[in-house]
């Protein structure tokens, strides 16, 4: 039995990011270092590959939230459009609120519980994160092709652009 060719997912990246500066909310130093370090991974190892345009990259990509969607605005390297997609923020809701409030439990730890203590609040938030994380690559499923270190990043992205401080 042979082996089907590996896909070269050499262009199928995000070179850039930026956020919508009218979907951010006020965040303090917590959230905006969170911020930097997801788009900091998220460009320097990613997954991403918008159906019908794959191999087409690199891309770069606008995240915002217009009513109730959140937008990603898909591009070239160049700029030129490939694609915007706008997803149901719906799905996301509990997940987000849920996270937001473990995650001001881990800050508050972190400054004055036990290791064991602050290592529990991690595990939960760890959890938290990883259902947002499935749940938005199941919401890109047959748009944008994403493996789970990629959605986890994004995700990372999503909850600051909810973030009201």
């Amino acid at each position: 039995m042979t082996k089907p060719p590996e896909q070269d997912d050499s262009q199928n990246r995000i070179v850039a990011v930026t956020l919508d500066e009218d979907s951010i909310g006020r965040s303090g130093p917590d959230i905006e270092h969170e911020r930097a370090i997801a788009i900091y991974d998220l460009i320097e190892q990613n997954l991403f590959a918008p159906e019908g345009a794959e191999g087409k990259g690199p891309f770069t990509l606008h995240i915002g939230i217009s009513g109730n969607r959140l937008m990603f605005d898909i591009r070239q390297e160049d700029g030129t459009p490939v694609v915007a997609h706008l997803l149901s923020l719906t799905p996301f809701r509990r997940i987000v609120k849920d996270y937001f409030m473990i995650c001001d439990s881990y800050y508050q730890a972190i400054r004055t519980a036990t290791p064991d203590k602050i290592e529990a609040i991690d595990m939960g938030r760890r959890g938290i994160h990883d259902e947002g994380s499935r749940t938005l690559q199941e919401r890109l499923k047959g748009k944008v092709r994403v493996d789970f270190e990629t959605s986890r990043r994004l995700f990372t992205l999503i909850t600051v652009l909810h973030w009201k401080g």
